[in-house]
């Protein structure tokens, strides 16, 4: 498979995970108050809205990019490609959990905010 097909397919793997904190459902400690689904869907597209987060897994991808074509030229007679490869997705992959779990923080303490008792 040639890089460029590689990375685009990459991207799109990663596109496709960018919101998926943005889904989180939280526990409730009790009932649901009768506004949750509401709260909830506010909640969730506050967090979906959040698109610096995209631009740092972007970044991370890019860096991880940089830094594996490095070290790949690096090693004895390595493929600086394969290694700019590696590191796109390892940085790639980094950068989308952790929009992930920033995006479902989000999701958590803006329902703690609107006054829903959320344990996890």
């Amino acid at each position: 498979m040639k890089p460029s097909v590689f990375l685009l397919l990459t991207a799109g793997c990663l596109a496709a995970c960018a919101d998926s904190g943005a889904n989180y459902t939280p526990i409730l400690d009790g009932p649901t108050a009768p506004a949750f689904q509401s709260d909830l869907a506010a909640c969730q597209m506050l967090a979906r809205d959040q698109r610096q987060f995209d631009q740092e897994t972007a970044g991370a991808t890019v860096l991880g990019a940089g830094a594996g074509a490095l070290l790949g030229a690096a090693d004895d007679g390595a493929d600086a490609a394969g290694g700019a490869i590696a590191g796109a997705l390892a940085g790639g992959i980094a950068g989308a959990v952790h929009a992930s779990d920033r995006r479902e923080a989000i999701v958590v303490e803006c329902l703690r905010g609107r006054g829903h008792r959320i344990v996890g």
